[in-house]
Parts: C-alpha cells; structure tokens; sequence
C-alpha cells in the first residue's frame, strides 16, 4: 500500500505540527500531530490524533518518525483485508 503524508497544522491550541496520512486513492486516512516537549517521554513522537474507516480499530497509538507511521498504518490495513 502507498500512503502520502501531507504537512498541514492542526488547530489543537499547543501542538500544531501535523501530517494528513492519504491512501493510494487520495482519500484521507488519518491526521498525526507531532508531539512537542510538553510530553516529557513522548516528546518528537508523532500521535495518532484522528483517524477514519478501517483506522477506526487502531487505537491512539504513537511513533517515533514518520517512516514507522507509514508502517503501522499499512501493516493495520493489510491485516483488515
């Protein structure tokens, strides 16, 4: 599966580093914020702050970089079809 991350920000009053997470098909996937130093441990971590369809089970995971989001997200997916 191929995803397209897409830098936009996000209105969440502190964190407003965020990537879009698009399938193949442009549809939207998912919407990641980019944790700041207000998260002691997860601080530089990118969390799973919306997500739609077959995310929906996924819970509210996160990730240490952008390469490891695309990997969780399609091995969830490959495991829904």
């Amino acid at each position: 599966m191929i995803l397209t991350l897409q830098p936009i920000r996000v209105a969440t009053g502190f964190d407003e580093e965020g990537m879009l997470v698009l399938d193949e098909e442009q549809r939207l996937l998912a919407v990641l914020t980019h944790l700041s130093d207000r998260y002691e441990g997860l601080s530089g971590q990118w969390y799973l702050e919306a997500k739609f369809g077959a995310l929906e089970g996924l819970g509210q995971p996160t990730y240490p970089d952008l390469d490891a989001v695309q990997e969780g997200i399609a091995q969830h997916l490959a495991r829904q079809h």
